[in-house]
């Protein structure tokens, strides 16, 4: 086929895997691309030709057919089922869209982890990786999944949302005087309630000249601000090479002169850290954690904590989580499949009421004014 021929071309004039790591690398690919087919079919009409286009880089990256879906900007993810049903994940609704072979997902799944140097096989059932384009991949090989091997493909949204994107001017002014002002928040919700890519709107009130460190799990965030360092974990290889922790990376952070810290999601031990953190003068940092409400979300936490720190008191650890945490921001989603704030709710101080919140929005509306502020730094409020 015509697709097959362009790959072999580029594969011959190419030094793919190079090409691929770079991160200019998509767009010289996709002009070599267009030189090969100028080549090989410079009579193809234009819908083909942007059909073949896009079907050969996303062969060349190694996603075959699901390349074309993930190239699609409604899409946000892309889930492939026992018997190579693939689903897409567009307006928050998930939809039947093609079918792969026999044996066709197993090898896609080599293909794609080949450039990262992992392994999936029965020594390593279960592979979470970030791809070289920024998507986050998590695959699990068949009997643990009991119907058949599946994968699920995350496209994080390269675009820029602001808060506006979740709720009213009022309550978005609101929040960027909460960041502006230094408040220590975390942003709750369910799944697929976009609380990354809030997280990463919230950032966008940060003053330019303020250093943002950020720690995830897998590298998602897209800060657009100028001082920026990012860090990722690593899991154990089976070579023998050592997993890198959140928690280590957040130990790391401490020492690198973070102006805010800023971690994708609290989801382990390194909680404890983090209230160590915020109780020691590193205010105005920033994180998400998975919870129904703000109430679930502070207890979360601290049941999190209490794995980094097994010999303190659930007293002494829900007074620190307390003390430590200003805001709780909670998203939804709602039944057309779009994203919002629920509530925006201040954290009682800890001789209040056990895990008591005050409303500050709710509805889109403001309802009450914050008490839990700290001077900006010089710039910080616009």
């Amino acid at each position: 086929s015509l697709v097959t021929a362009v790959c072999e071309h580029v594969r011959e004039h190419l030094d793919l895997p190079n090409v691929l790591d770079d991160r200019t690398g998509r767009r010289q690919l996709a002009d070599y691309v267009h030189v090969c087919l100028n080549r090989l079919a410079p009579l193809l009409d234009h819908r083909s030709r942007e059909w073949v286009h896009r079907r050969a880089i996303a062969e060349l990256e190694g996603l075959g057919v699901l390349g074309l879906y993930l190239d699609d900007p409604t899409v946000t993810e892309v889930a492939v089922n026992d018997g190579g049903e693939v689903w897409v994940d567009r307006d928050g609704r998930m939809g039947h869209v093609d079918t792969l072979g026999a044996g066709e997902l197993e090898l896609l799944i080599e293909r794609i982890l080949a450039p990262l140097g992992l392994r999936f096989d029965l020594t390593s059932p279960i592979v979470s990786a970030r791809l070289a384009n920024g998507q986050r991949m998590c695959a699990v090989l068949a009997p643990l999944a009991v119907n058949g091997t599946c994968l699920s493909i995350r496209r994080f949204a390269l675009q820029h949302v602001v808060i506006d994107a979740f709720t009213t001017a009022a309550v978005a002014q609101l929040l960027h005087h909460l960041v502006a002002r230094r408040c220590n928040i975390v942003v709750s919700g369910a799944t697929s309630t976009g609380k990354t890519t809030f997280l990463n709107a919230l950032t966008g009130s940060v003053a330019q000249h303020e250093r943002m460190i950020t720690i995830e799990d897998t590298a998602e965030l897209n800060l657009l601000a100028p001082h920026v360092v990012r860090l990722e974990s690593r899991p154990a290889t089976p070579d023998g090479v050592e997993a890198v922790s959140v928690r280590q990376l957040l130990h790391a952070a401490l020492r690198l002169r973070p102006d805010r810290l800023v971690i994708g999601e609290v989801r382990g031990p390194e909680a404890y850290d983090m209230v160590q953190a915020l109780n020691t003068g590193h205010d105005g940092s920033l994180s998400t954690v998975h919870a129904n409400s703000p109430g679930d979300a502070l207890r979360r936490i601290a049941s999190l904590a209490a794995l980094g720190a097994p010999g303190q008191s659930p007293e002494s650890l829900e007074e620190q989580v307390r003390s430590s945490i200003d805001v709780i921001v909670h998203l939804i989603r709602l039944p057309d499949g779009s994203r919002a704030v629920s509530t925006v709710e201040e954290v009682g101080s800890p001789t209040s009421e056990r895990w008591s919140t005050v409303l500050l929005a709710a509805g889109g509306k403001v309802l009450g004014a914050p008490t839990r502020l700290r001077e900006p730094t010089a710039g910080g409020e616009r």
